[in-house]
């Protein structure tokens, strides 16, 4: 028995060592090149041993200045989508805790199928729309597609989050006289606080890094930072690794800090409704 036990966590050891090692050294290679001096990214046999240089963020700033412009659009349309996701996922979620009904039990599933249609699927259809709205290239077309995108995703976690807070609080409140709204916002939201950081993380770590709906609905004014990347690699001037590694890890930096700082959430909202009795 303890020798089974053993092998069994020697073989979650292994598994867990190879999913880091899948995980970070492509990250490490990214930011290790960043500060390498450019003839040595590509040296075989591999440079370890090399003398930093911030040369390439430098270039970075001079050569590359919309990709800081873009890295601000990049923050609005990540806080708007956040913040309507939570919004929508929130209140969602609160109706479907605290109401049954066949249909309401049906469109749950309906909402988890919706979320595994790929992305690509509606770009084309919702082009020719946003034209004629007149939402192209606009911050807001972003904000409510990305938000839309990760609503059905959210108001399942909210669902399960809002199913562990005990009803006879809606009760009481309701006895103190406070309607829906208020039971909402001044008892819910509270004590939901958790799974409302979990919708965020997985919302923000979305719209940093998405590609293909800001390529198809943005040109100019609301480009976004993965956007100005993508032209780095296409460049007429070829590709300098350098500069790109460099661009690559202030993308990366600030949606990886805010990540390990969410940590705690990001597993909670995995792990929702795991344990409910």
């Amino acid at each position: 028995m303890r020798s089974g036990r053993i092998l069994v966590v020697a073989g979650k050891a292994v598994a867990v060592a190879a999913l880091l090692t899948w995980s970070l050294v492509p990250i490490a290679f990214v930011v290790m090149s960043s500060v390498k001096p450019g003839q040595e990214i590509f040296a075989v046999p591999t440079v370890y041993a090399f003398e930093p240089t911030l040369e390439h963020y430098a270039e970075l700033w001079r050569r590359w200045g919309q990709f800081f412009d873009g890295l601000i659009d990049s923050a609005i349309i990540t806080a708007g989508a956040t913040a309507l996701a939570i919004i929508a996922s929130t209140c969602a979620g609160y109706v479907y805790s605290r109401n049954s009904s066949r249909f309401l039990n049906a469109s749950v599933m309906f909402l988890i199928v919706v979320r595994l249609i790929p992305p690509i699927v509606v770009t084309l259809p919702l082009f020719p729309l946003v034209n004629i709205m007149g939402l192209n290239d606009t911050h807001i077309v972003l904000m409510v597609l990305y938000a839309t995108f990760f609503v059905s995703l959210g108001t399942v976690l909210m669902r399960t989050f809002i199913d562990q807070i005990p009803r006879e609080l809606d009760e009481a409140a309701q006895i103190d006289g406070a309607g829906r709204l208020t039971i909402l916002r001044r008892v819910i939201v509270p004590l939901a606080a958790p799974g409302i950081l979990a919708v965020a993380v997985f919302v923000v770590v979305f719209a940093w890094n998405e590609f293909l709906f800001a390529f198809v609905f943005t040109a100019t004014k609301a480009k976004t930072a993965p956007l100005v990347i993508s032209e780095m690699i296409g460049s007429i001037d070829g590709v300098d690794w350098g500069i790109l590694f460099a661009a690559s890890t202030t993308q990366l930096a600030p949606i990886l800090i805010f990540v390990v700082l969410m940590n705690r959430y990001l597993v909670a909202g995995l792990t929702a409704g795991a344990t409910k009795g």
